[in-house]
């Protein structure tokens, strides 16, 4: 039989190395002059200034005139509570795909929308009810819709 706390700080001292060991050095990255930041925090005000001028959007909008369409049609996020990283990354990859359509050739525009009645909203609705003691099929319809309405307006404004 052997002695498992003789292992111990065997293992304990592979796991201390594998938490110290820079991992950059196992890639095989090409080496290149650039420096690893390109400054976007000062660039990025720059590009978005020199794009405004040349009015690029506009540009880019009448060139797509007349090519077969791209249309991503854009829902969520739900206007039931507070923007997260899943709605940013969502935004991120409609943008990415509708762009990557228009260098593509078609004529893609992306519009965002969003989805403000729909059962995440609703369900919000009748968590306040039951937290009241009320159910929600006791109460109008319209009236209902119109807390909706009003919850949705809210956190659009949010």
């Amino acid at each position: 039989m052997t002695d498992k706390t003789a292992e111990k700080p065997a293992q304990d001292a592979k796991a201390q190395d594998a938490k110290t060991q820079d991992y950059a050095q196992t890639l095989f990255l090409p080496q290149t002059e650039f420096p690893m930041r390109a400054g976007l925090p000062q660039r990025e005000p720059e590009l978005l200034a020199r794009w405004a001028g040349m009015d690029l959007y506009r540009k880019l909008r009448e060139a797509g005139k007349g090519r077969d369409r791209f249309v991503l049609h854009d829902g969520p996020p739900y206007a039931n509570g507070n923007i997260h990283i899943g709605h940013a990354l969502n935004k991120v990859l409609k943008d990415l795909v509708t762009r990557s359509q228009q260098m593509l050739g078609h004529d893609s525009n992306y519009v965002p929308g969003w989805d403000c009645h729909g059962l995440p909203i609703e369900w919000k609705i009748e968590e306040r009810y039951r937290a009241k003691g009320l159910n929600k099929d006791d109460v109008p319809v319209v009236e209902f819709r119109k807390e909706c309405r009003a919850f949705a307006e809210h956190w659009v404004d949010v």
